[in-house]
Order: C-alpha cells, then sequence, then structure tokens
C-alpha cells in the first residue's frame, strides 16, 4: 500500500511509520516544514492548505494529527489549539483526499476514548453512548470532520485510543520514571477504570484497521480494563518497587487544573469491533501491558 500519514512525528506516528515501511508499504509523511527528502509533502492544516497533485496515488491514510492533551493546563488558548488542532487538520486532509482523481480506500483517523466521558461501572463498547466533557466534545467535532469522506465512499475508521502505555513519552513515560523511583501509587481511591493499550498493539491494531474491512468507532484499548489501583500495583511489581502512596485529589487538582478530572476519570472500555474483526492482542491485560513497559526501551 501506499499510506499517507499525518503526525508522524508524534508519539505514535514515528513508530507506526517504522512499522509501515518494515512491513514493506511506501509512506508518505506529511510535514510542516519545507520537505527534506521525497518522502514528505508540505501542508498548513491550520490554513487548509494540502496541494492533493503533490499526495499522488494514494491507497490509505492515517490521520495523527492533533496538540497533545496533557502537555500543558488546560488555558482557553491551550483547549482552543487542542480542538483546532484537530479538527483543522482532518478537514484539510479529507479535502485533499477527495480531491485525488481516485480518493484511497481508507482513512483511519485517530480519535480518544475520552469520547464516553466519565462512565463509571458500564461497560463501554463502540455502541456506548457519547459522554460529557471537554475531550467528549472534542471527540464529536473530530470525528464529525471526517464524514465528508465517509459520504463519498472512503471507509473510515475512527480509532479511539485509550490511555497509551509507552515509556518514551506520554503519560505513561512519566509514571514510569516516578514508579522506578519509588514515588508511584494509585491517584484517589484508585477505583476508576484505566482502559490501556500498549504501543506494539496500537501501532498493530492501526495497520489492522488499513487492512481489513472494518468501519465507524473502533476502540483500541486491552480486552481487559483494570482499575487504577490496579494498574498502579501491577507497574510497581514490574518496576520491582512498592507501589504504596496515594495521590489525593486535592493535589492532582493543584498540580494538573481541568485537566485532572480527565485522569481520574473512570472508562472501562472494551475493543468489541476489534475482537469481532479478528485482532489479537500482545498485551491484553494491565500486567502484561505494565510488563511490557517496564522492560522496552526508552524511545522518547
Amino acid at each position: 500500500m501506499r499510506v499517507v500519514v499525518s503526525g508522524a512525528s508524534g508519539l505514535i506516528g514515528r513508530h507506526l511509520v517504522r512499522h509501515l515501511r518494515d512491513e514493506g508499504h511506501e509512506v508518505v509523511t506529511l510535514v510542516r516544514r519545507e520537505p527534506r527528502s521525497p518522502g514528505e509533502v508540505r501542508w498548513d492544516p491550520a490554513a487548509g492548505e494540502l496541494d492533493p497533485a503533490a499526495l499522488g496515488t494514494v491507497d490509505g491514510a492515517v490521520n495523527l494529527s492533533g496538540a497533545g492533551v496533557g502537555d500543558h493546563r488546560w488555558t482557553p488558548a491551550h483547549k482552543d489549539l487542542v480542538m483546532s488542532s484537530r479538527v483543522d487538520s482532518t478537514r484539510t486532509l479529507v479535502r485533499a483526499l477527495l480531491a485525488l482523481d481516485a480518493p484511497p480506500a481508507v482513512l483511519v483517523n485517530a480519535s480518544a476514548i475520552g469520547a464516553y466521558g466519565d462512565a463509571g461501572e458500564a461497560v463501554l463498547t463502540e455502541a456506548a453512548p457519547r459522554g460529557t466533557g471537554f475531550l467528549a466534545d472534542v471527540v464529536a467535532r473530530w470525528e464529525e470532520a471526517t464524514a465528508p469522506a465517509a459520504e463519498a465512499g472512503v471507509r473510515v475508521a475512527l480509532a479511539r485510543t485509550g490511555l497509551l502505555a509507552d515509556p518514551g513519552g506520554g503519560a505513561f513515560g512519566q509514571l514510569l520514571t516516578l514508579f522506578r523511583l519509588g514515588l508511584g501509587g494509585r491517584l484517589g481511591d484508585g477505583r476508576h477504570w484505566w482502559s490501556l493499550i500498549s504501543t506494539p498493539d496500537e501501532v498493530a491494531a492501526l495497520t489492522f484497521l488499513l487492512q481489513r474491512p472494518v468501519a465507524g468507532p473502533v476502540n483500541l484499548a486491552c480486552p481487559q480494563p483494570a482499575r487504577n489501583a490496579e494498574v498502579t500495583r501491577a507497574l510497581g511489581r514490574a518496576v520491582h518497587r512498592p507501589a504504596v502512596l496515594t495521590v489525593p485529589p486535592l493535589a492532582l487538582r493543584v498540580a494538573l487544573g481541568e485537566f485532572a478530572g480527565e485522569v481520574t476519570a473512570s472508562q472501562r472500555v472494551v475493543p468489541a469491533a476489534l475482537l469481532r474483526a479478528g485482532f489479537r492482542f500482545q498485551h491484553p491485560d494491565a500486567a502484561a501491558v505494565t510488563g511490557w513497559l517496564a522492560g522496552a526501551p526508552s524511545t522518547g
């Protein structure tokens, strides 16, 4: 396949591009700077600029673009950036793909389990109703931006990723450092559900969605979600450190601001669509995910 990837320099994108090329696929990456190789195409998603003629023949596309959700405190300006970076990039890519003489067969568009909001004890398959809150609103507009592609006959898979476990960055990269210092522990009472996915499973799932006839929302999270207390115990065991500390809700709020509510949200997500399509997870539960995380080399 010849695949266009946006967000290729991000945490997931770097791994995905390497994996696709290792499998023999031709990958074209979208960049905001001047291209440095024939495999790069310049775009400006905020301005809606991407020349379809520069893309050439496209069999599939993966859109991973978007500002980091937890990288900064949620000021009004950063919340606007989180929303606009996702919606603008999706609209720009979809517009260019549909302007091709032969649009691609598939678009795999990043999304998030934030779609479900704080759902308590409910088991969340792709059929679960949309939740409330800022991230749920972001996901709604993000996914809606793919509608023209689906209406034009492109198979659109909406990859609702859970908490990504990667040693090189993101929330778990920071957690891993704390736990190795013996400073890890549960968040609040630890009863809220966390739905994890390891980087190898994330990359394999995105590749699977490029190649298999799966459309609509697809949960990317390991089949056995776990409560926060169970995840933190498993991570402590994986790094051979005690995990007896508790981070009180007030401390989280002081440290993270509004984002603290997302960290302690309960999301008991099940990847029903992936399992139904025959996808097999390498790391199906918290013990397997955290074990891999503790032993994987950092790529940050």
